[in-house]
């Protein structure tokens, strides 16, 4: 007998997130003696709460499959309302809007925090007795979902396509760089990454020959404002200009930062910028050539630009939620779909899975040996790493009167069977 199914997703989004959700739609209709009614959580696990539950099984099939070519979250949208031990009353309110709705299987896309909200509702399932079947599927422009050894899942979907526009943003700024040195002479680039620097790192794919003046900022790196100031003077009186890509997350002192609700500090909404912060302080200490140091801050163009996606990255986010809807199919509760490279010089990957108890609130470290000797860049071996996963080609991205074809769902809802629910926590 089918069971219903409910697909939502929670965290910053990516620019292939929905082709994840693409792939989990379009395989659980392969197998309609397993799969029935398939909804969407509106806006994560708020919209299970609120049994919100979006009907994809009323969209058009043209609809789903724009999903490829859709960026961003605003198809189903995306929340940061986290599942606290504590709050007894949202697990229970979960609990009756899967039985209110007959779901049997309940997959939930986003990175370490969203994995550990996958992972509640699993154990919750197991200690009610109820007949669900939970599985995560990962997401996360950050990379760090996983192991530091890469065992559990060698990257996730949406690294691949942010890597491609730092790329992208570097070999295009370098050229504005290098044009306009005489009066502009240091260009400061801030990339997202709180606390792991994959994404930063992503700028050497720019210049994998090491032809730029180009230096690379992790938070991990460890180095001082002060000494930040050094090098790019030393790289000043070299090469006449100088290109940084530094960490949101990296250490310059006070910025007033504010926090999401998941706890984690927000760069983008915090009082003054790192990359500004270091544009400050290099104009303050007066650079070693005539002209002034100047900061661009992308800021969600980075996980919500279409263009930039990773034909790589877009067919490997489908294959994953493929890969999550295989797993339920068999029944397995409690796990997260995975990709893991296979061993060689020729990049292939397989699709694996790895129990949510490991992976819940995991945060995987930036290789330390990644790093080189004088903290300002990355080595060959992490190029080596990413380099398959930006792709080859660009991204064909429909177009309808000169603006891109995005999916658009009907707003048709499964009825409501139960009394309003207000969010534990965010009761006055």
């Amino acid at each position: 007998m089918p069971r219903n199914v409910i697909v939502a997703q929670s965290g910053g989004p990516s620019p292939v997130i929905n082709s994840s959700l693409r792939g989990i739609i379009e395989t659980c209709k392969c197998f309609p003696e397993a799969f029935g009614s398939i909804y969407a959580g509106w806006h994560g696990i708020e919209g299970v709460l609120k049994e919100e539950l979006l009907d994809i099984s009323a969209q058009d099939e043209e609809e789903i499959a724009l999903l490829r070519y859709t960026p961003a979250a605003g198809s189903i949208g995306t929340c940061r309302y986290k599942l606290k031990k504590d709050q007894q009353e949202d697990f229970n309110r979960v609990i009756e809007v899967f039985k209110a709705h007959d779901i049997g299987y309940f997959f939930y896309t986003g990175g370490n925090d969203s994995m550990d909200t996958a992972h509640k509702v699993a154990q919750l399932a197991l200690e009610r007795g109820l007949d669900l079947v939970a599985v995560g599927v990962p997401k996360t422009i950050d990379n760090d979902v996983g192991d530091s050894e890469f065992k559990l899942i060698d990257h996730t979907p949406g690294y691949g396509s942010v890597a491609r526009y730092w790329m992208g943003m570097v070999q295009n700024a370098n050229e504005e760089n290098a044009g306009s040195c005489p009066a502009d002479p240091v260009l400061v680039m801030q990339a997202m990454g709180r606390r792991i620097g994959f994404i930063p790192a992503a700028a050497r794919l720019a210049d994998p020959k090491r032809e730029m003046p180009l230096q690379i900022y992790l938070s991990e790196s460890k180095i001082s404002a002060e000494a930040l100031c050094d090098n790019v003077n030393d790289q000043l009186k070299r090469n006449g200009r100088c290109i940084i890509v530094v960490s949101e997350g990296f250490d310059v002192g006070e910025l007033g930062e504010t926090k999401d609700s998941f706890g984690h500090t927000q760069f983008s909404a915090s009082k003054i910028t790192v990359a500004q912060k270091v544009v400050n302080l290099l104009n303050e200490n007066k650079l070693p050539v005539p002209g002034s140091a100047r900061g661009q801050v992308p800021g969600t163009d980075q996980r919500d630009t279409c263009v930039y996606a990773s034909i790589v990255d877009l067919d490997e986010a489908y294959k994953v939620g493929q890969q999550a809807a295989l797993i339920a199919r068999a029944g397995e509760n409690g796990w997260m779909a995975t990709i893991l490279r296979e061993p060689g010089v020729i990049y292939n990957v397989r699709y694996d899975k790895a129990p949510l108890e490991q992976v819940a609130n995991s945060e995987r470290a930036f290789p330390e040996g990644w790093i080189t000797p004088n903290k300002i860049d990355v080595t060959d071996d992490f190029v080596r790493y990413a380099r398959p996963l930006i792709g080859e080609d660009w991204a064909s991205v429909p177009v309808i009167s000169g603006r891109q074809r995005f999916a658009r769902f009907k707003p048709v809802f499964a009825e409501k069977k139960l009394p309003p629910y207000a969010l534990e926590a965010l009761r006055k």
